[in-house]
């Protein structure tokens, strides 16, 4: 499995032979900066973890230039559908099995609204199973106790956590997470974005480091294989 980030919490998933896009923001990124063109991305599915603009902004173009499916919970996936695009509607503790492998959309603690104040149902996570690999992608999130959840049905191999704080979780709770979810290898994400969320990459390195794991923090366009 590829992973490529495309900032903020943009990923670009290649597994299963497929393309699978999390959650593009991507044009309205000034930090991306030209790196990355939407036009080039040609996901099969753009999985959708809220509704909050951050995180939508450039589902609705992808999605009708790409012919992808949208993959979110109810609400969200039922708006885009109305707008044309297909979609597979998920909520909390379900699971699909998809041509690539198998989706597991999970708690969050945040909130979901389009930018319009649009209800864009209760956000969530993925956990993402596929040629023999788990990884949870945990969305917008607050340190929860439903984490613990997860090791009780999946070995993880990466857990992709936000660790920007004020809007999410902060490295130190992230940490946490890590703690919870059972998995050393942890790529951060949601940070650095707007002036809220930046945080001292050496520092946060250095503090997963002291607890034995490892916080990888790609560069925009930088990739990882799991």
């Amino acid at each position: 499995m590829k992973i490529t980030s495309l900032g903020h919490s943009s990923l670009l998933i290649e597994t299963g032979g497929k393309r699978l896009l999390v959650d593009p923001f991507i044009t309205g990124n000034d930090k991306v900066d030209g790196k990355i063109d939407i036009k080039d991305l040609k996901p099969d599915y753009i999985l959708v973890t809220h509704a909050h603009q951050d995180h939508t902004l450039d589902v609705e173009e992808i999605g009708k230039m790409s012919k992808a499916t949208v993959v979110s919970n109810f609400e969200i996936a039922t708006h885009y559908e109305n707008k044309g695009l297909k979609a597979h509607p998920m909520n909390h503790g379900g699971s699909w099995k998809f041509d690539f492998g198998t989706l597991k959309y999970v708690n969050a603690i945040h909130t979901s609204s389009f930018p319009d104040g649009t209800y864009g149902g209760q956000p969530g996570g993925f956990i993402l199973s596929s040629e023999g690999k788990h990884i949870y992608i945990a969305g917008d999130t607050a340190l929860t106790m439903d984490m613990k959840l997860i090791p009780m049905s999946f070995k993880l191999d990466l857990a992709v956590l936000p660790i920007g704080d004020n809007f999410t979780m902060g490295v130190d709770d992230a940490i946490l997470a890590s703690d919870f979810v059972e998995c050393p290898k942890i790529l951060g994400y949601h940070y650095d974005t707007f002036g809220y969320i930046v945080i001292d990459h050496k520092e946060s390195v250095q503090k997963f480091s002291e607890h034995g794991k490892e916080l990888i923090l790609l560069e925009i366009g930088g990739s990882l294989t799991v």
